[in-house]
């Protein structure tokens, strides 16, 4: 019996007919597979339209999912209270013969195909299996990626819907042309609060093979939502083969003199100002967590993955975040997880405004003071507490590039980490080479007290993806060096630091200082204004900044600020080559030999900048060469 007949014995015929509409031989085999092993109560094949969208939504609350809060289109969903975040430990990488990779968590491929397919046997009994068809990037493009999503639970379905561009009808369109992602997701049994509950049997596994991600007994979207940091792992791995970019990058528009305007995509580990970089009032956001990269006429053009933003919402208030406070407290549709709700009312850690002393949030019935079984007080809302919500409306979004199936061109990279004593504010990188290998490949960020336990230990993290890479570490670099081969034309690369302290602790830099940098980056693309060379690329000149602060900051900016702030700190900046290197050198299997050059190239300016003007140089000193 062929695929399609074997579906048309297991649907209803409403739902065989859109599935059958679908001419793809190679997709009717993997829904009848599945479908047949994880045996539903029901299943709903949802299509592009409205009406299917907005069943998907009924059934998240029909089924308990999710709960209506007082302002109409919002809801809350709550995860297990020990479900809260993506769980590395148990979410592997399959690969044949298990091969082990330095930094990535590998599994034998049919040992973890045997255990995946044994959990998820009958998983969906007395349950109902929503099929959904999405896409990656931007519909009928250079970016386009299709994907078939198959999950028992409504939340999921919904977040995607918020997320990510309907797919239904290009998979309609691609017809057999379509090489397609898949991602199978069973909550698995569900508590009285609708959460999952065999959280030791919680497994999240990638087939780098077959293009599929199989996720069991866990709803928190990080571990669920297959197009978000699931697939990613497989967009990398697609863009290494391919020879593009797919990075952990936002994506932006910073508008520049005379209408001008150019788009940055920017890569920083968590905790070092992404986002608050990407929602500068005054600037337009197209995305702020994914994007593609490809060279198309050799000229990098960038799209966002998403049309949606899963966003952390512990610490926006209407100070720091006007743009997000306002998309919150609006009756858009938004999907609230882990936070705490009181008279349908949602509340968050450090909002800005008073908190209820009790209510309903991850861990059930709340009261302030109360503990969980090991004894840990439990806040309000979760730390990693999330907000759902559509692009659109966001006041600063860029739609047209969001839609743009030729993407923008992107005219800068950004790398950021949280560094307290090496990096200057913002400097730019000699060429693409210099800039891949000092900024992108040598990032590293320090670890704070809200993520682990000891403060200030420097954590590798090259381009902010280390967390979600699916090949070997030296083909991904290797694979960054030779996309700017491909270009007439590359992005110019900038390294930026918010976090630079004096040496009594005292920062150096104000939250809003960002804007300046990336003014000042935005001339820098197009020539506007001359830089200082300096043995780590180039610096901005005191003259340009205190300009670029008057206009955009209304600030006066002294020299004295300048000098501190981008003063050249040769003993930090070696140490941190010699930590690099060494990490490479003896972690990394088969890193391009570029990279150890251009480590020794920065070394040696570095030396002979000391021997003639000592450890801590001036930026004046340079700028009088």
């Amino acid at each position: 019996m062929d695929a399609l007949e074997k579906l048309r014995e297991l649907l209803p015929e409403e739902q065989f007919e859109k599935v059958k509409a679908i001419d793809n031989p190679e997709l009717h085999a993997f829904l009848a597979e599945w479908i047949e092993w994880l045996e539903p109560g029901k299943v709903f094949v949802c299509t592009d339209s409205e009406e299917d969208e907005q069943y998907v939504r009924w059934k998240a609350l029909y089924y308990g999912e999710e709960k209506m809060l007082e302002t109409p289109n919002h809801t809350v969903h709550y995860d297990n209270y020990y479900d809260q975040a993506r769980d590395k430990a148990n979410t592997k990488l399959l690969v044949p013969g298990g091969k082990e990779i330095p930094f990535l968590n590998t599994k034998d491929r049919d040992e973890g195909l045997k255990e995946i397919k044994e959990l998820m046997k009958g998983v969906m009994k007395g349950k109902e299996l929503f099929i959904c068809f999405f896409v990656l990037g931007p519909k009928n493009s250079i970016f386009t990626i299709p994907a078939v999503q198959l999950t028992d639970s409504a939340y999921v379905a919904h977040s995607e819907f918020i997320l990510y561009r309907k797919g239904y009808e290009e998979f309609k369109r691609l017809g057999r042309n379509a090489k397609f992602f898949r991602f199978v997701h069973s909550a698995g049994e569900l508590d009285e609060r609708k959460t999952s509950k065999n959280l030791d049997k919680r497994r999240i596994y990638i087939d780098l093979v077959d293009d599929t991600v199989y996720s069991v007994n866990t709803q928190y979207g990080g571990n669920t939502i297959g197009l978000k940091k699931l697939a990613f792992r497989l967009t990398i791995q697609k863009a290494v083969k391919e020879g593009w970019l797919s990075e952990h990058m936002f994506l932006m528009r910073v508008n520049g003199p005379n209408g001008r305007k150019t788009y940055f995509t920017g890569a920083y580990p968590s905790m070092c100002g992404k986002t608050s970089t990407a929602m500068i009032p005054w600037e337009n956001i197209v995305g702020d967590d994914l994007t593609f990269i490809l060279p198309v006429n050799g000229v990098a053009r960038g799209a966002n993955v998403e049309k949606g933003v899963f966003g952390i919402i512990q610490g926006v208030n209407p100070e720091d975040d006007p743009i997000i406070w306002k998309v919150l407290h609006s009756p858009v549709e938004i999907i609230f997880s882990n936070v705490l709700v009181k008279d349908g009312k949602p509340y968050w850690n450090e909002m800005g405004i008073e908190i209820p002393d009790e209510g309903e949030n991850h861990s059930g019935k709340w009261w302030r003071g109360k503990k969980d079984k090991e004894g840990n007080e439990i806040p309000p809302s979760h730390k990693n507490a999330r907000f759902t919500v559509s692009l659109e409306h966001f006041p600063n979004v860029d739609l047209e590039a969001l839609e743009n199936p030729c993407g923008v061109e992107v005219g800068g990279m950004i790398f950021g980490g949280r560094d307290k004593d090496t990096w200057p504010p913002v400097r730019e990188a000699f060429d693409w080479k210099h800039g891949v290998i000092t900024m992108g490949a040598s990032l590293e960020s320090e670890t704070t007290a809200a993520t682990l336990g000891k403060e200030g230990v420097r954590a590798f993290n090259p381009m902010a993806i280390l967390d979600f890479m699916s090949v070997p570490l030296g083909e991904y670099i290797e694979n960054y060096l030779r996309f700017g081969e491909k270009l007439r034309k590359t992005p110019k690369i900038f390294a930026v630091n918010y976090f630079l302290r004096d040496e009594n602790g005292k920062w150096l830099n104000h939250k809003l200082d960002k804007a300046v940098w990336l003014k000042w980056m935005e001339l820098r693309v197009h020539g506007d204004v001359d830089a200082i060379e300096t043995p780590i690329g180039y610096i901005p000149k005191y003259e340009d900044l205190a300009r670029l602060f008057k206009e955009v900051l209304n600030k006066e900016y002294s020299r004295e600020d300048y000098e501190k702030q981008f003063t050249i700190r040769v003993p930090e900046l070696l140490a941190k080559i010699e930590r690099i290197e060494k990490i490479y050198r003896e972690k990394v299997k088969e890193v391009p030999e570029e990279l150890f050059q251009v480590l020794e190239e920065e070394r040696r300016r570095l030396l002979e900048a000391r021997e003639k003007y000592g450890d801590y140089i001036s930026p004046f000193a340079f700028e009088s060469d």
